[in-house]
């Protein structure tokens, strides 16, 4: 019994931690919200800037795992170099396939 106990516990320490869409949710309004629409509806504040919807069904989000990775930059000033977390990122794309799914 104590040996399973054990197993048991070395499992959970061991799982994988699982994405969270509402994190992510959370930080594309934090960190991207004042120019793009992250949520299911909306227009994005600067009319330039896609929303998440658009880019999350423009691109699979697992393509864009690289970019968040190494820092989103871009070819115009206005938009701050980002860089995330391995959690971020994943917490992130989870939020992005949920708005394609939504499509």
């Amino acid at each position: 019994m104590k040996s399973v106990s054990m197993a048991l516990a070395l499992a959970l320490i061991c799982a994988p931690a699982f994405a969270d869409a509402r994190k992510g949710a959370r930080l594309a309004q934090e960190k991207c919200g004042a120019c793009h629409a992250t949520g299911l509806k909306g227009t994005s504040p600067d009319l330039k800037a896609p929303t998440f919807r658009r880019i999350a069904n423009q691109w699979p989000p697992e393509q864009l795992q690289e970019a968040l990775a190494e820092g989103i930059v871009t070819g115009h000033n206005a938009m701050p170099e980002f860089t995330f977390s391995p959690r971020q990122i994943d917490d992130l794309l989870d939020h992005l396939t949920r708005l394609r799914k939504s499509r």
